[in-house]
């Protein structure tokens, strides 16, 4: 039965809009490119009220009802044939708080959004390294920012969730209101309701030393390894990024990464005062000056910028696209390792091992369900969608396997079929138990993270992602 015929035996699925129609087009909107987004009807909610009344058209009509923002992550749990759409766009503004140092974000917004909204404050959020990311979906994911391994995951500064439920109540959860949902929210793995609003707290930064180094692939091999023995000691001031990237010849690119393959160091260090940016610099150069002695750049860019500077350093593109991508949470390599590692990933549009440890592995008090990544590297891979693409990023987990620990960050994931787990199994008991009580009928299980046994177990591990 196909999606239009399923919209014609169910007459009364107002607000949702059936395809064809300009409202079922823009909800289903999506950054990823290459899974089909084909509900059988599909709406924007632009209010909390909105959300409330497409929640109860959904209970009523036996549809399940599914949830996406930008879409960066479609198709992640699985295809929306046969379920309505809703797209939480939520009107109103970032309302921030300098004096306790939060924002209260509507669900819908990106980062690129909001940081014009809290960086004249002298503050900062911990976003990604993509302003086109929407904030919500990235903190329910845990979210792993530049500032984390200062700061720890993002996920930890939310202070608070307001959730549409299953059965249309709207709950602020928070550590003190509902404090199981709460934690169940952030790292969860979804299907507990419509996030409608998240309150998150704000850092103080006064600058970052920031920017990309840029070598040609021929010294990669050689300098990874230095790389990763710096970020075994590396203080948590600073994050950084290791990427191969193979870039198309597009006039937006930087002359160093259009039409040619590249290693890419970007990051940044944190000056949370003026006082802190001497440090900042000797920090930096305490990374660059061993790199650069072993193989000169034919980019460096790494200096002092404000805040705002963060969001673009990465490059990430800001346009959709067809992509597939892999990822891990990996062990640290062995010197004989990078090369393999590189050959496996030549097609791939960007390798990347992004540092974790500092506050993302310990952080100073306990949060929701993902508020930790135990791991000191997390490997993402990604080219176009395709069968290419699919053989080169088994290449890459094929010499990864004996580094791979199990896990996985949540926001990277982008398809059901790869490895999700990132809790253990009592863990996702209690998961579980959270997501009936607020989701009896189901509702929502559509959106719920696949469970991944199979694939779990052949990395030594069982259970849900």
């Amino acid at each position: 039965m196909t999606t239009a015929t399923v919209a014609r035996s169910v007459p009364d699925l107002a607000p949702f809009s059936p395809p064809g129609s300009p409202e079922y087009t823009a909800a289903t909107t999506a950054y990823q490119l290459a899974e089909p987004v084909d509900p059988v009807a599909a709406t924007t909610a632009r209010s909390v009220e909105d959300v409330v009344r497409a929640v109860a058209t959904a209970r009523r009509s036996g549809l399940p009802l599914r949830v996406s923002t930008t879409g960066h992550a479609a198709g992640r749990t699985g295809p929306l044939a046969g379920s309505l759409l809703l797209r939480p766009l939520i009107d109103g503004p970032v309302r921030v708080d300098p004096r306790t140092r939060t924002a209260r974000v509507p669900a819908g917004r990106t980062w690129g959004e909001v940081l014009p909204e809290v960086l004249p404050h002298g503050l900062t959020a911990l976003h990604g390294s993509s302003p086109t990311v929407g904030v919500v979906g990235y903190l329910l994911g845990g979210g792993v920012s530049f500032y984390g391994r200062r700061f720890g995951l993002a996920a930890n500064a939310v202070r608070s969730l307001t959730v549409v439920l299953a059965d249309g109540r709207v709950l602020e959860a928070s550590a003190d209101e509902h404090p199981d949902l709460f934690w169940a929210l952030r790292g969860g793995g979804g299907g507990f309701g419509v996030v409608v609003e998240a309150q998150v707290d704000l850092v103080p930064v006064h600058a970052v030393v920031t920017g990309r180094a840029v070598w040609d692939v021929a010294d990669a091999a050689r300098l990874a390894p230095l790389w990763q023995e710096w970020a075994r000691t590396a203080p948590p001031e600073i994050s950084t990024s290791l990427r191969v990237l193979d870039l198309p010849p597009l006039p937006a690119l930087p002359p160093s990464l259009a039409g040619r393959r590249a290693l890419v160091l970007d990051g940044a260090v944190t000056a949370t005062t003026a006082g802190d940016l001497p440090a900042a610099q000797r920090t930096a150069e305490d990374l660059l000056a061993p790199l650069r002695a072993l193989a000169e750049p034919v980019e460096d860019t790494w200096a002092p910028a404000a805040p705002g500077a963060l969001a673009h350093v990465h490059l990430d593109p800001p346009d959709p696209a067809a992509f597939r991508s892999d990822t891990a949470l990996v062990g640290e390599l062995d010197d004989a390792d990078w090369a393999g590692l590189f050959d496996a990933a030549t097609g791939l549009v960007s390798l990347e091992l992004r540092q974790l440890g500092g506050a993302i592995a310990d952080p100073p008090s306990a949060g929701g369900v993902v508020d930790r990544f135990a791991a000191p590297l997390l490997q993402y891979a990604v080219g176009p969608a395709g069968a290419d693409t699919a053989s080169r990023l088994a290449a890459v987990r094929e010499v990864l396997q004996p580094r791979l620990t199990g896990r996985t960050a949540p926001g990277f994931v982008d398809r059901p079929d790869q490895p999700q787990r990132s809790y253990d199994d009592e863990t996702r008991a209690r998961v579980e138990g959270v997501r009936l009580a607020v989701d009896p009928g189901g509702l929502f299980a559509g959106d719920v993270a696949p469970v991944r046994d199979r694939a779990a177990r052949e990395e030594g591990v069982s259970g849900r992602g």
